[in-house]
């Protein structure tokens, strides 16, 4: 991702962080005339630098033109060799009207309740999975009729894998 908008949020239920909240990070890429693009969801361990910094250097592209609301950790994408222009919001209403967050405030919004339309619970574990659901069918709405066979063929490409395997995914996120 050449250029992005980082916002944070607690979402779902127990994990570290605020009580009941699970930390995710949401980046999304702008187009030159300011839309939405590509989206990345990663859940974090914590609103750290050291996770962003890690986040930043496996999602983000080097020379990425960062804007975040101003959290501390976000300054941590620089050392992934991404230039950072923090936006100080404050909080309420009022910060989620910013101009430059646009975008990743409506990707929060929508994300938020297709997980409540969608699930009856969300589950902590599950969080990694829900959020790489909605990242992989927005980063491919532009080519629908793609997504079907293309899912098709990364099934049949791989070895059936047992549970216990499958659910190592869920723990390195």
């Amino acid at each position: 991702m050449d250029d992005a908008y980082l916002g944070g949020e607690r979402s779902g239920p127990p994990g570290r962080g605020a009580k009941g909240k699970t930390p995710f990070v949401a980046a999304v890429e702008t187009t030159e005339d300011g839309r939405p693009h590509q989206i990345i969801l990663r859940r974090v361990t914590a609103f750290s630098k050291f996770a962003l910094r890690k986040l930043a250097s496996t999602a983000l592209s080097s020379g990425a033109e960062v804007v975040s609301d101003g959290l501390a950790c976000f300054a941590a994408v620089t050392e992934a060799g991404c230039t950072h222009t923090p936006i100080v919001t404050g909080g309420g209403p009022k910060a989620a009207k910013t101009p430059a967050f646009k975008w990743v405030n409506t990707a929060l919004g929508n994300i938020k309740a297709a997980l409540v339309a969608t699930y009856r619970a969300v589950r902590e574990k599950h969080v990694p999975r829900y959020l790489a659901e909605f990242e992989y069918r927005f980063n491919r709405r532009y080519d629908l009729a793609a997504m079907i066979p293309r899912l098709a063929y990364v099934a049949l490409s791989y070895a059936p894998m047992p549970y216990r395997l499958l659910k190592l995914a869920d723990l390195q996120a």
